[in-house]
């Protein structure tokens, strides 16, 4: 019904600036009654970092930045919904405009600069969603002028630990100034350790479990990943998502004069690069953290790929600017279809299938996903 009514307002919708489409499409959510989603196939579920997933596909962050409907889209059939990202203090992000579509390339590409109404806001927000059923994270990230990024994180771990079932630290928006270099190994291991101290401190006074995850981007190399992932595993964060935007511009995109504007690339141009770095991810954590995959996912098969890339769960949001919400249950579809097919009894004998060809380049485990479905 909702994926109806999407092919409906598309139109009108992209007839509107990205921003104001979004905020319409928020305010739209806002004006539903929360519903409890269709039970999924009990094959599709999946337990990860201490929590139990109805199934892998989530809302990645940046769509309800706000957290002002999560509860309407879960409703929607995602397993569950990263809200934020997150600022201690309320800020308004860059100038508009700041978000663009490439339509004929499936891509977005935006500079927000995590305009945010700010940590009181938003955690009671969460507060009033208490009791609810769904599993909610938040994306946290730095104040664009903060002078203590990493003292920010603790902020927000402390105060959210029992409001949302993980945290997400985000250093690899490439839209802060600066907050990719949180990602090198000295200022990566005293963020964590300090993140994970305040999480375990917070969790312990309220009897709560909060999961504790890390963002990273896909522009990095494989001797700075090498370090990453050796403090992320030291350092006992819960799991990895894999990846953010890029602010690389692959060669064969088809809307040039919108691929020079500054920010993040998102969507469909972003599959190969995303899904190789969590190939090359999955072999450095062996097993040890549960991954994410996240980047360019616009189909069932896309979906696929990134499983048996080494994700234990997925994340999307730009596709459903051009697909709509009806992308979910196809996806959802596509990966029982492929589980079928294959003879597999659940997600985990997917996972990390194909992740040594993927780390090569990821089109192989794309390729098994297409050959599978045109058997």
């Amino acid at each position: 019904m909702i994926g109806a009514l999407f092919s409906l307002a598309r139109p009108a919708l992209h007839a509107l600036d990205p921003e104001t489409a979004h905020h319409a499409s928020i305010r739209a959510l806002s004006l539903l009654p929360p519903r409890r989603p269709t039970p999924d196939d009990r094959r599709l579920g999946m337990t990860a970092f201490g929590l139990d997933f109805p199934n892998p596909l989530g809302l990645a962050a940046g769509y309800d930045k706000q957290c002002d409907v999560p509860d309407q889209l879960l409703g929607l059939g995602f397993g569950f919904i990263e809200c934020g990202g997150v600022t201690p203090l309320p800020q308004p992000g860059n100038p508009r405009p700041r978000v663009f579509r490439l339509t004929r390339d499936g891509a977005i590409i935006n500079r927000f600069g995590l305009n945010s109404d700010g940590l009181a806001a938003i955690s009671g927000r969460l507060r009033r969603r208490r009791g609810r059923p769904g599993i909610v994270g938040v994306n946290l990230g730095a104040n664009k002028e903060s002078r203590d990024r990493i003292a920010d994180y603790v902020m927000l771990v402390t105060r959210l630990c029992g409001l949302a079932q993980f945290l997400t630290i985000n250093i690899s928006s490439p839209n802060t100034p600066g907050l990719r270099d949180l990602q090198g190994e000295a200022f990566l291991d005293e963020l964590l350790a300090r993140c994970t101290a305040a999480r375990d401190e917070a969790d312990a006074a309220i009897g709560s479990r909060t999961a504790l995850l890390i963002k990273i981007a896909p522009d990095m190399d494989e001797a700075a990943l090498d370090g990453l992932v050796a403090t992320v595993c030291a350092r006992g964060i819960d799991g990895m998502i894999v990846s953010n935007t890029t602010i690389a511009r692959p060669a064969g995109l088809t809307e040039k004069a919108m691929a020079g504007e500054a920010g993040g690339l998102s969507g469909r141009p972003l599959f190969l690069r995303s899904t190789r770095v969590l190939a090359q991810t999955a072999l450095r954590v062996e097993g040890r953290v549960p991954l994410i995959g996240v980047g360019g996912i616009d189909s069932p098969q896309a979906a696929i790929a990134k499983l048996r890339a080494g994700a234990s769960l997925l994340q999307l949001y730009s596709a459903l600017v051009y697909k709509g919400p009806g992308l979910v249950g196809a996806i959802k579809q596509g990966i029982c279809d492929h589980l079928e097919r294959t003879g597999a009894a659940g997600l985990t004998d997917l996972i990390g299938r194909d992740v040594a060809d993927s780390a090569r380049d990821p089109r192989a485990a794309l390729a098994a996903a297409g050959a599978d479905r045109s058997a």
